[in-house]
């Protein structure tokens, strides 16, 4: 209750903003993302004031959980608008926690996914590179095209690849590109890039299983040559 009192003395109702941005949502109590949701107080009472009326209404979260319009609209300061939104906000809540990972296919083998990078990427006049991120169960969870243009250091590079897997929490990632001469054989700079991109994987815990080049209608898949690590 002290901490709740001390809150409502906080003039500033951009302060727990500020520390979100600053320290990030987990540091900010009930009362202050609460406020946040509210956006604004209703004159005389202080948005964090009124944050703290709801949560004094309910026992717990769990009890706000199931509060309808008309009980919410029971607090002073709460009017339709407000207790709308509310209700609106735990109800997202409800379908985020109910959310399953989208998934757009499994991988059982290298050829299958190359026949379809093939018909992809075939008609293309430059490169692009592309990376499809897999759970632990190999199910792509996300393909993303990340450069078009010539595969080089100064435009691929493995930050933007891991940055992606760290986004869209993969387990581990597959990296394809085509070559629009038709020749999937790949070249020194492909195998080189490649190697830096599996050893970065590995300091990372997500693991690279593959790089595989497309040509017109062939491919080359760099682990069933065995080219993914140094030797």
């Amino acid at each position: 209750m002290e901490e709740k009192l001390l809150l409502r003395e906080i003039p500033s109702s951009s302060l727990p903003r500020e520390r979100l941005l600053k320290q990030g949502e987990q540091s900010l109590s009930d009362q202050e993302l609460l406020a946040i949701c509210l956006r604004t107080g209703q004159h005389p009472i202080h948005v964090m004031e009124l944050a703290a009326n709801v949560l004094d209404k309910f026992a717990n979260l769990y009890t706000l959980k199931g509060a309808s319009v008309e009980e919410l609209m029971e607090i002073k300061g709460i009017g339709k608008v407000k207790a709308i939104e509310i209700r609106a906000i735990i109800e997202l809540g409800n379908r985020m926690e109910e959310a399953m990972q989208p998934k757009v296919g499994k991988i059982q083998a290298s050829f299958e996914l190359a026949q379809r990078l093939i018909h992809t990427l075939k008609d293309y006049q430059q490169e692009h590179f592309i990376c499809i991120y897999l759970n632990t169960k190999n199910e792509i969870i996300k393909q993303v095209t990340l450069f078009v243009g010539s595969l080089n250091q100064s435009v691929a590079h493995p930050r933007e690849i891991f940055h992606g897997a760290v986004r869209y929490h993969a387990a581990s990632i597959i990296i394809a590109h085509n070559h629009p001469s038709g020749d999937s054989t790949p070249s020194r700079q492909d195998i080189l890039f490649t190697q830096r991109v599996s050893q970065c994987g590995e300091m990372m815990g997500i693991e690279l299983l593959d790089h595989i080049i497309t040509g017109q209608n062939t491919y080359t898949s760099l682990k069933e040559e065995e080219l993914l690590k140094k030797k």
